[in-house]
C-alpha cells in the first residue's frame, strides 16, 4: 500500500506531456496552503489509492500509455529534463510499482536510478537488492544483487546481477531457484536449483538453466549443462522428470522421457527406460489434433525380455475425425505381443479389461429432416483374447462384428422420450423409430473350442409412442417389435441353417412429480413424491434354438428395473405381463436445490410365470425381489449412500451395497463400502487421506501476500506427514484384493510421497509396486507416478500441492 503523506508530494506525469517543473511547484504550494478537498474531512490527511493501474482519463476504446507517478518526501525537478527524489520514494507506472531510497529519472531517456533499498513489483513479482537502473516503459534494465520472487511460478532466488529484457523476459546471472520459503543467511533452501545463467520468457514458457545443478537438502542430484523447464501449465519440448518404478516382476525401472513439443497440434513424448530384470526398451506417444481430425497413438517396445526370452510390445491406437460432409469415422485399436504382457507390464495397457482388448472402426452419418432424424453406420469390431495356459482361467470370448452395417430412423424428440426425457407441457402426438441392420458375427482365434456358432443376422427394431403430459405428470403408451433373422456357418440342434422370429410388445409408462415446502433439521426445504408405474405385456417367443451371439442379462437395479426387456443387445427378448411400481421421495435446499435426503424403494409384479429370464429357468414368482436405496447428505461433512435388493420369498438380501464418507475439511477423508453379492463376493473397503502429524493447520492455509513478497511458500513452522489409501479385503476369500497404501510427508515447498500397490493378477496372483515420487513445488514431479495412483484410487483425494503449483496437472 502506498505510504499516506501530510501534505501529499505527488505527480501524475505523463512522459514529455507534463512538465516536472510546474508539477514541483505545484507541490511547493499546496505544502505552504493545504486546500480542502471536496467530501475530505479538513483534518484528515490526503492518501493515494492504492490501485494497480493509474491511467488519464479518455474517451472509450482511446489506448493511452500508463500515467507515471512519483511520491517522495523531497524532490528537485527541472522542466522536461529530469527529477531527484529522497526520502521514501515510490514510482508507479502501470502495474510496476518502484520503492528505493533515492530514485533519478530521466525524462528523454525514460531511463530511472534508484539505490537505497530498492524494491521493484510487478504483476505480483517482486524483487529488491541495493540498487537497479530500468528504462522505465521498455521495462529494461540491469538489478544489482537482487533476490526475487515470481508469481507466475510461485518461486524465487538470487543472483549476481538480474537482467530485465521486456516486459515477459529476464536474464539471471549466477542465479538461484527455490520455491522453499527464505532462510537465514548462510543456510540453503530445503531444494534449490543454482544456475550460471538462468533465462526466462514467460510469453514462450520457457525456463533455461545453463551449468544447472538441483539439489536437495544440500547433497547434489541432478546436474546438466543445459536444463530447461516449462513456467505454467503450457507444452515446451524438453527432458521431463525421470519415471522411477519398482516392482516384483520386473524388478526396478528406470525411464528418462522427452517432450517434443512438434507444433500447435500435435507433439511425442519419447521415453526409453531400463529394467534390471527384463532389459531396455522406447515408450512412445504421438497426439495430434487437427481441424478435422485428432488420435493418439501409442508404442511399448521391448526389444528383448531377458525373462519371457522373447519381444515384447504393445500398440493402442484412438483416432476419431470427419472424412466429409457429416461422414465421421472412430478407430480404437489395441493389442499386445502375448498373453502374459497384462501380468508383466500392466501399466502399457489402457483398456478396462486387460485380458479382453478390442479393435474397433466405426463409420456414420447422420442427416436431420423436418420429420426427424436419418442416420447410417458401418463398423468392424475384433477382439485379441490373452487367454494364458492355464485351463481354469480361460474365459468365453464376445463375438466379433465383421461387419456390421445398419440405418436407423428416428422422429424428432424420439431420442429424448428413450432416454427417460420428461415431456413437459408438450402436445400429444406420434413419435417412432425404426432400425434396420446386418451383421456378420465371428470369433477370434483364442476362442474357446466349445464356441462354435457363427453366422449372419438381420434385424428391425421399432417402436411407435404417443407422449403426453403436463407440468407434473407423464404418460407414454408405446408399441414395439424385435425382428432378427439369422443365417448360420453350422446347423443347428434340429438341422436347419436358419431361422427367424419376432417379438411384438406393449408397454406404458406414468409418472408424478409432486412438490410442498417442509422443514427439515430447522432448514427450509422443498420435498418431491415422485411415484412411477410402468406396465409391459409382450409376447413369448421360444428363443432357446436360436444363436446368442451379442445379449446379456442386465443388471437389476433401480434404472434397469424400469425397461421392458431384460437383456441388453438383440438376440434375446423377455417375455413379460408385468407391473412395475415404485416411489421417490427428495429433499431439497429450496435457495439452493442441493440434494440432502434422498429414498426410493420399487418393485415388480407378475401377472403371469416369465419363461425366458437371464438365469434360464422359468419364474413362478409373483413378486420381484424389492430394491431400496438412499442417500444422505445432511451436512458438508458426511456423505451417505446405499443399496439393497431383497428376495420377499427367502427373506434374506440378494445384493448390498453401503457406502460413506466424511470429509470434515480439506486433505481429510475417510470413506468406508461394505458390497455384498450373495454366494459370489463380499467386500470391504477402505479408504482415505488424513494428517498423520506436523503442521497440518498450516498446510492448509494458502499463501499469502507476506509470502509472496519474500520468495517463498509453505509451512513456515514445519512438515506434514500425511496417510492415503485405499484397501479392498474380500470376505470369502479373506484375503486383501486390489489395494494401495502410501505416506505423503509436505515440506511446503517440496512432497515426498511414498507408497505400495497392490493389484491381483489371477486367482492366486498378485503383482506388487513400490511407489516413491519426489515433488518439487513450483519446478517438477521425480520418480514414479505415485499422485496418479492416489488420485486414482481413493475417493476425494486431493493433491497438496493445489493451492501453490503453478502446474497443477496430473501426471
Amino acid at each position: 500500500m502506498l505510504r499516506p503523506l501530510t501534505p501529499p508530494a505527488k505527480f501524475s506525469l505523463h512522459p514529455l506531456l507534463l512538465a516536472l517543473g510546474l508539477a514541483g511547484a505545484s507541490w511547493a504550494q499546496a505544502a505552504a496552503e493545504p486546500q480542502p478537498v471536496e467530501l475530505q474531512a479538513a483534518d484528515e490527511p490526503l492518501r493515494l489509492r492504492p490501485v494497480r493501474l493509474l491511467t488519464p482519463p479518455g474517451a472509450p476504446g482511446q489506448q493511452s500509455k500508463p500515467a507515471l507517478v512519483l511520491s517522495a518526501r523531497a524532490l528537485q525537478a527541472q522542466v522536461d529534463q529530469q527529477a531527484q527524489a529522497e526520502g521514501a520514494v515510490e514510482l508507479r507506472y502501470g502495474d510496476l510499482l518502484l520503492r528505493a531510497d533515492t530514485l533519478s529519472y530521466q525524462m528523454p531517456t525514460d531511463l530511472a536510478r534508484a539505490e537505497g533499498g530498492v524494491e521493484l513489483s510487478r504483476n505480483g513479482s517482486v524483487v529488491r537488492g541495493p540498487s537497479v537502473q530500468l528504462f522505465v516503459d521498455r521495462f529494461e534494465g540491469e538489478f544489482a544483487q537482487p533476490s526475487y520472487f515470481f508469481s507466475q511460478t510461485g518461486g524465487g532466488g538470487q543472483a549476481r546481477s538480474l537482467h530485465f529484457l521486456g516486459p515477459q523476459r529476464l536474464r539471471a546471472e549466477a542465479a538461484t531457484y527455490s520455491s522453499c520459503p527464505a532462510v537465514e543467511p548462510g543456510q540453503t533452501p530445503a531444494w534449490e536449483l543454482s544456475a550460471r545463467t538462468l533465462r526466462m520468457d514467460f510469453e514462450a514458457n520457457e525456463g533455461l538453466a545453463t551449468g544447472a545443478v538441483l539439489r536437495f537438502q544440500g547433497l547434489p542430484i541432478l546436474a546438466a549443462p543445459a536444463l530447461s523447464f516449462p513456467l505454467g501449465s503450457e507444452r515446451k519440448s524438453g527432458w521431463l522428470p525421470p519415471d522411477v518404478g519398482l516392482d516384483k516382476r520386473s524388478g526396478f525401472e528406470l525411464g528418462l522421457p522427452y517432450y517434443w513439443n512438434i507444433a500447435p497440434q500435435r507433439d511425442a513424448t519419447l521415453t526409453p527406460f531400463v529394467m534390471t530384470r527384463r532389459g531396455v526398451g522406447l515408450d512412445s506417444e504421438f497426439r495430434y489434433l487437427e481441424p478435422h481430425h485428432k488420435g493418439q497413438l501409442n508404442l511399448a517396445w521391448l526389444p528383448w525380455d531377458r525373462v519371457a526370452e522373447r519381444k515384447r510390445w504393445a500398440l493402442n491406437l484412438a483416432n476419431a475425425g470427419e472424412l466429409g460432409p457429416g461422414w465421421l469415422y472412430r478407430l480404437q485399436a489395441e493389442r499386445v505381443s502375448d498373453d502374459d504382457y497384462w501380468k508383466d507390464l500392466p501399466k502399457r495397457i489402457s483398456s478396462p479389461t486387460q485380458r479382453l482388448l478390442a479393435s474397433d472402426l466405426q463409420l456414420s452419418r447422420s442427416r436431420s429432416f423436418a420429420w426427424g432424424e436419418a442416420s447410417s453406420y458401418a463398423r468392424v469390431q475384433q477382439w485379441q483374447l490373452l487367454q494364458g495356459t492355464d485351463p481354469a482361467a480361460r474365459f468365453e470370448s464376445p463375438y466379433q462384428r465383421s461387419p456390421q452395417i445398419g440405418m436407423r430412423l428416428s422422429t424428432a424428440a424420439d431420442e429424448g422420450v428413450l432416454a427417460g426425457f420428461i415431456p413437459w407441457g408438450r402436445q400429444a402426438r406420434l413419435e417412432g423409430s425404426l432400425e434396420l441392420e446386418y451383421n456378420r458375427f465371428d470369433l477370434p482365434r483364442e476362442a474357446l473350442s466349445s464356441q462354435l456358432m457363427t453366422g449372419e443376422r438381420v434385424h428391425a427394431l421399432g417402436h411407435v409412442s404417443l407422449p403426453m403430459g403436463g407440468a407434473a405428470w407423464w404418460l407414454i403408451p408405446k408399441l414395439s417389435v424385435n425382428a432378427a433373422s439369422y443365417a448360420l456357418d453350422r446347423p443347428l440342434a434340429d438341422g436347419r441353417r436358419s431361422a427367424g422370429r419376432t417379438v411384438p410388445g406393449f408397454s406404458v409408462d406414468h409418472g408424478w412429480i409432486l412438490e410442498r415446502q417442509t422443514r427439515f433439521f430447522g432448514r427450509e426445504l422443498q420435498q418431491t413424491l415422485e411415484p412411477r408405474l410402468l406396465y409391459v405385456n409382450t409376447a413369448y417367443r421360444d428363443q432357446s434354438r436360436l444363436p446368442n451371439f451379442d445379449a446379456a442379462p442386465k443388471d437389476f437395479n433401480f434404472d434397469s428395473i424400469y425397461t421392458e426387456n431384460q437383456f441388453s443387445g438383440v438376440d434375446r427378448v423377455s417375455d413379460a405381463h408385468q407391473l412395475t411400481a415404485g416411489v421417490t421421495t427428495r429433499w431439497l435446499e429450496s435457495e439452493r436445490g442441493e440434494e440432502l435426503l434422498r429414498l426410493g424403494l420399487v418393485q415388480r409384479y407378475r401377472f403371469r410365470d416369465q419363461q425366458l429370464t437371464p438365469d434360464g429357468l422359468p419364474s413362478t414368482q409373483k413378486f420381484s425381489d424389492l430394491l431400496l436405496l438412499g442417500s444422505a447428505h445432511l451436512s458438508q461433512r458426511w456423505w451417505l449412500d446405499g443399496a439393497l435388493q431383497y428376495n420377499p420369498d427367502s427373506g434374506r438380501n440378494v445384493r448390498t451395497s453401503l457406502r460413506a464418507r466424511y470429509s470434515p475439511g480439506a486433505y481429510r477423508t475417510l470413506s468406508a463400502a461394505y458390497r455384498l453379492v450373495r454366494d459370489q463376493s463380499e467386500q470391504l473397503e477402505l479408504g482415505w487421506q488424513w494428517p498423520l502429524f506436523g503442521a497440518a493447520a498450516a498446510r492448509e492455509q494458502t499463501r499469502s501476500l507476506n509470502d509472496a513478497a519474500s520468495g517463498g511458500v509453505g509451512c513456515k513452522g514445519g512438515g506434514a506427514w500425511y496417510s492415503a489409501g485405499r484397501l479392498q479385503y474380500s470376505l470369502k476369500d479373506r484375503r486383501l484384493t486390489d489395494s494401495v497404501v502410501g505416506v505423503e510427508y509436505d515440506a511446503g515447498c517440496w512432497i515426498l510421497r511414498m507408497g505400495a500397490e497392490r493389484l491381483s493378477t489371477g486367482r492366486a496372483e498378485t503383482n506388487t509396486r513400490l511407489l516413491l515420487q519426489l515433488e518439487f513445488v513450483g519446478l517438477s514431479r521425480l520418480g514414479s507416478n505415485a499422485l496418479g495412483v492416489l488420485r486414482d484410487n481413493i475417493p476425494g483425494y486431493r493433491q497438496l500441492s493445489d493451492p501453490r503449483s503453478s502446474n497443477r496437472s496430473y501426471d
